[in-house]
């Protein structure tokens, strides 16, 4: 993933979230991800993209994704884990996604982990903060400029 401040590479883990890493795939090997904002983020907590609307409620055109939570005991929300956004229903996953600035215990087995940063974290602490509670960002805000998955880069 390119952002304005450097590259960030992102480890997939299918081991842990099979179907939410090839949706992440396929989504990015459609260039959907390319120019999309981070619409939501909350110092301290993370920060979330993967909405073309930039409004929080946008998706692809591919269905829902069933969860694939992970206990505690597997995997946590860390800083640099890369977690699937839903609405209230568990079902709800579709390409919005965000990464942990801080660990997040609350969220662990509550939503789908499917990758880590494994560099560039300084780059995703650059991302631009957004207001409030709700953690909205004012425009403009930070944009994915690219994100390629790796094995495809030549």
């Amino acid at each position: 993933m390119e952002l304005k401040d450097g590259r960030v590479t992102i480890q997939l883990q299918p081991e842990l979230a099979p179907r939410h890493v090839e949706r992440i795939k396929t989504l990015t090997r459609r260039n959907f991800y390319d120019n999309t904002p981070f619409h939501r983020v909350i110092e301290g907590f993370m920060a979330q993209g993967g909405d073309p609307t930039g409004t929080g409620t946008g998706g692809s055109p591919l269905p829902d994704l069933a969860a694939e939570f992970s206990p505690p005991s597997r995997a946590r929300f860390l800083r640099g884990t890369c977690g699937m956004a839903r609405s209230q229903a568990p079902n709800s996953a579709n390409s919005q996604f965000f990464i942990m600035f801080a660990p997040g215990s609350f969220l662990d087995g509550q939503y789908t982990i499917w990758g880590r940063v494994v560099s560039g974290m300084d780059a995703v602490d650059k991302i631009k903060r957004g207001v409030g509670q709700s953690g909205q960002v004012p425009n403009p805000p930070d944009r994915i400029r690219t994100m390629r998955v790796a094995a495809d880069v030549r």
